[in-house]
């Protein structure tokens, strides 16, 4: 049965006339691109992605692959994060600053092509998380039609199930800036240096969630609790530790809470989504 939103989000959507979707390939916004498509038309859509050293190089790659098969038109956007001071400086408002400029270069795109409205796949979800980034959405006017509806992720994954998209079981992904604690400054090294950590976790061990948390030297490691037993075992600890160390790392843990999103945010998040 279809979720009791889906006809309102349907119908959010055809008020819009013609969209540019901020695009990263996870479950929210490729449920929001196939949508908009069904809805409007491809002629009607453009699947916009960001390209930033932030973005995991697994991701953009799959972005490229669903635009494709979902027959939608699609741009890659070059964007220096650490171009900006704001960004670089890793305080905790910097997803605020990052959105903020993000949104306002896609926002050109969307204007150049003569399209009506950007839209993003925020959900009714990230109103308990920590989300500075959605402020920006806000004063930018740009829309998030999944949360506009009501749904959840649970509701996300269960339509994108009943739409046949191959994301509705996706993890949760995050930029790589998630990984670095606030008050750190953003580096190249140390972005690149995540990304590879995780795709090693993710490729050699199956690891389908994994977060490298970077604490540098020190590598801290969240993966779901099902599998804290098998990286715990002696030959799996001697090859990631060898793997990371080769990364730079000088030490590597395993986190024994297990992976938490959001796990460096500020205390005060975890109640509500504040600045």
């Amino acid at each position: 049965m279809e979720p009791l939103s889906f006809p309102r989000l349907r119908q959010i959507i055809a008020d819009l006339g013609s969209v540019g979707v901020a695009f990263s390939g996870g479950t929210d916004s490729t449920l929001l691109l196939a949508l908009c498509r069904d809805v409007l038309g491809p002629e009607r859509v453009l699947a916009l992605t960001v390209l930033s050293e932030l973005t995991p190089a697994a991701e953009r790659e799959r972005a490229a692959e669903l635009a494709r098969a979902l027959g939608v038109r699609h741009v890659q956007m070059p964007f220096p994060a650490l171009a900006h001071p704001d960004i670089t400086a890793n305080r905790p408002d910097r997803c605020y600053h990052c959105k903020k400029a993000v949104f306002g270069r896609l926002l050109e795109i969307v204007r150049a092509e003569g399209l009506s409205v950007l839209v993003h796949g925020a959900n009714a979800d990230d109103l308990q998380d920590y989300r500075p980034g959605m402020r920006a959405a806000e004063e930018l006017g740009v829309r998030a039609p999944l949360l506009e509806a009501g749904l959840t992720k649970a509701e996300i994954r269960e339509l994108s199930r009943q739409l046949g998209l191959p994301t509705a079981d996706l993890p949760s992904m995050a930029c790589l800036a998630s990984r670095i604690p606030y008050g750190v400054p953003l580096t190249a090294e140390a972005l690149a240096r995540v990304d590879a950590a995780e795709e090693f976790l993710r490729r050699e061990w199956g690891l389908r969630q994994v977060r490298v948390r970077d604490h540098f030297p020190l590598a801290r490691l969240e993966v779901p609790e099902e599998d804290i037993p098998r990286l715990a075992a002696l030959s799996a600890r001697r090859e990631v530790a060898r793997r990371l160390r080769e990364l730079g790392y000088r030490y590597v843990t395993l986190d024994l809470e297990g992976f938490r999103s959001g796990s460096l945010n500020p205390p005060e998040s975890a109640v509500r989504n504040t600045e």
